[in-house]
């Protein structure tokens, strides 16, 4: 009885990147279900961090964090110059004539730090989790500074963010989150999470999949009552994510292949429900359906992307799924 769900999360793991970007798709297809998911969107985040501190290499992070001008440059870069860079397109191109809720979306897509299921992606295409976990936890200490700086250039005095409570609720998910991971591991042995890696990456499909289908709340509807808009805005949030790759990818060449895809996924693949979050959970409807068709190139990007990041690597492309 237990080996036969073992066996499954090891399957499931072991073609990751694929499942994940099956899962946001069937999560679109389950409307019904995400009035019932959404409440539970924060207890999702918490098990996917859980998750990455466990699967980590805690000493792979400590070099990380000794070698700190990579990690400086990549949270200014994610936190400061994209969304600066985004401020100065927007107006050039009149977007910010638009209307707040325009800017809104264009506010929790570049002003967030990368989303927390980040190193989760990042294992699963089988590149460095923990430069992804290290750079994740310095874009959230950064981000209750720099997320209202950035909002009041885009927004002025129309956006309500609250820094102080906006860190310490990441500040205790972090530390909950890491603490109970040191528990696990501590029980269990290093070995024997070493040793159920692809059961982890599979559990961690399956809470992303859950993620999803809270995420996806309204988006069936749209698709149906105004698919093309809904299409070309879908597909506008794929173009916004590989700019932002596209970008650093270039910004980091100095730095290592790997290390640059690294860093740009994490720029590329945005925490806009913290953001949501932050903002008390309402938003325009446009900008709500922003935030909801974001997910799709979050999830799907990794398996899309999955040849270039084998390459970066080094792995051959039967190393991993």
């Amino acid at each position: 009885m237990i080996k036969l769900p073992l066996r499954g999360l090891g399957w499931i793991g072991q073609r990751g990147a694929a499942a994940v970007a099956v899962s946001v798709l069937i999560g679109m297809l389950l409307p019904a279900w995400s009035a019932y998911a959404r409440p539970f969107i924060s207890e999702a985040v918490f098990v996917l961090l859980v998750l990455a501190f466990l699967r980590v290499d805690t000493q792979a992070v400590g070099r990380r964090f000794r070698r700190p001008a990579l990690l400086c440059a990549a949270a200014l870069w994610m936190l400061v110059a994209v969304p600066v860079l985004a401020v100065v397109l927007c107006r050039f191109l009149g977007l910010d004539a638009l209307g707040p809720e325009v800017m809104l979306a264009v506010f929790i897509a570049t002003a967030a730090p990368s989303v927390m299921s980040a190193p989760a992606f990042i294992y699963l295409m089988g590149l460095d989790g923990a430069l992804s976990l290290t750079v994740l936890v310095i874009g959230v200490v950064l981000t209750p500074v720099t997320a209202p700086l950035i909002g009041t250039l885009m927004l002025g005095d129309t956006l309500p963010l609250d820094g102080l409570r906006l860190g310490l609720q990441l500040m205790l998910l972090l530390g909950g989150s890491y603490a109970l991971a040191a528990v696990i591991r501590a029980l269990a042995g290093k070995d024997r999470v070493n040793h159920y890696r692809y059961q982890i990456d599979g559990l961690n499909v399956l809470v992303l999949f859950f993620f999803a289908v809270a995420a996806m709340d309204g988006v069936a509807a749209s698709f149906f009552d105004r698919p093309v808009f809904t299409a070309a805005l879908a597909a506008l949030t794929f173009a916004v994510a590989l700019t932002q790759i596209g970008l650093t990818l270039l910004a980091f060449r100095p730095a290592s292949r790997a290390d640059a895809f690294v860093i740009a996924h994490s720029t590329g693949a945005r925490n806009m429900g913290l953001m949501v979050a932050a903002l008390g959970g309402t938003l325009p409807e446009f900008t709500w359906l922003w935030f909801a068709l974001g997910q799709l190139p979050i999830y799907m990007l990794p398996f899309l992307l999955r040849p270039m990041a084998r390459r970066f690597s080094g792995l051959s492309p039967s190393a991993s799924t």
